[in-house]
C-alpha cells in the first residue's frame, strides 16, 4: 500500500478512455497514490470521437469510478471539455457535488492566476471537413499505437529502450513542429495580454513547463501531456509546478500490468 502524496492541484488531460492506446491501468495506479485538493481533467478524458460499444474495458471504467470516489471524498474536480469529448459542452456549468463541467477555468494559486483550457480552440483540424479527416485518422493512430506497444514489449525483453513511432513521425514533420510552436506561442501571448501568471493546456500531447517572454511581459506555459504516449501529469504544490512522468517516476513501483487484451484487436479497430 502506497502512502498518498498531498497535492494542491493535479492536472491530467488527453486520457482517451475508450481507445486502445489509453494506459488506463497505469493512470489508475497513479491516481491511487495522490490526494489532490483540486483535480482538473483538462479535456479528451473520454474519447467520444472514437467511442465504440465493442471496446470499453473495465480498467477504463475503473478510472471514472475512482475519479468519482475522489470527488465524494472531498477533492474538487473540474472536467474541462476538449474536442474529443465536445459533446459534454452542452452540459457546461453543470455541477454535481464536487464535480463541475466547464469549458475553461481560472484558478487562484497562492496569489497567482492560472488560466486552464484544453487548447483545441487553436486547432483548425478539429473543425469542419478537417474534423472528419481527424476522426478517420484516429483509427489509424490507434493501430499505430497498438503495433508500437507490441514492439516495445519485444524491445524490453532484450533490454532495449522503448520508442514511440508517433513521436518520431511528429518530430520528423516540419509542419507538426511548427504547429506545436505556434500553439504554445499563441496560448502564451494571449495569457500575457490577459495578465495571467500561468497558462495550462493539453491537446497536443506534449508535456511542457517553460517561461515565455515577449515585449508585453512573461507567463509560464504548461502542458499536461497525455496518457497514450507520455503518461504525464502536472502537479502543483507549495508554489511549484512539476511534470510527473509515470515511466520515469514510478519505474520501480509499477505493478505487473496485465497483457493487453488480445481478442482480435486489429480487426476490432478496422471494423469499429
Amino acid at each position: 500500500m502506497y502512502s498518498k502524496r498531498e497535492l494542491q492541484l493535479l492536472v491530467i488531460s488527453d486520457v482517451h478512455l475508450g481507445t486502445f492506446g489509453c494506459h488506463a491501468k497505469e493512470l489508475l495506479h497513479y491516481l491511487k497514490t495522490v490526494n489532490p485538493q483540486t483535480l482538473v481533467l483538462n479535456g479528451d478524458i473520454i474519447d467520444m470521437w472514437n467511442f465504440s460499444k465493442n471496446y470499453f474495458p473495465s480498467s477504463h471504467m475503473d478510472v471514472l469510478r475512482h475519479i468519482m470516489k475522489m470527488a465524494s471524498r472531498g477533492t474538487r474536480v473540474y472536467y474541462i471539455t476538449g474536442n474529443h469529448d465536445e459533446m459534454l459542452r452542452k452540459y457546461t456549468d453543470l455541477q454535481l457535488g464536487n464535480l463541475e463541467i466547464v469549458d475553461k477555468l481560472l484558478l487562484n494559486l497562492d496569489g497567482k492566476k492560472a488560466w486552464i483550457f484544453h487548447g483545441d480552440v487553436f486547432d483548425s483540424s478539429t473543425k469542419g471537413y478537417a474534423k472528419l479527416l481527424a476522426k478517420l485518422g484516429g483509427k489509424g493512430y490507434d493501430l499505430l499505437i497498438l503495433i508500437n506497444r507490441f514492439i516495445n514489449r519485444v524491445l524490453q525483453l532484450f533490454g532495449r529502450e522503448k520508442m514511440s513511432f508517433s513521436k518520431k513521425v511528429k518530430d520528423g514533420v516540419k509542419k507538426a513542429v511548427a504547429f506545436v510552436n505556434d500553439f504554445e506561442s499563441t496560448a502564451a501571448e494571449i495569457a500575457i495580454e490577459k495578465k495571467y501568471d500561468y497558462v495550462v493546456c493539453g491537446h497536443i500531447h506534449m508535456p511542457q513547463i517553460k517561461e515565455v517572454t515577449n515585449d508585453n511581459g512573461s507567463v509560464t506555459y504548461l502542458n499536461s501531456g497525455d496518457w497514450v504516449e507520455n503518461l504525464t501529469a502536472l502537479e502543483y504544490n507549495d508554489g511549484a509546478w512539476n511534470i510527473f512522468n509515470y515511466d520515469k517516476d514510478y519505474l520501480n513501483l509499477i505493478h505487473p500490468i496485465d497483457n493487453f487484451e488480445q481478442e482480435d484487436i486489429v480487426s476490432k479497430i478496422l471494423a469499429s
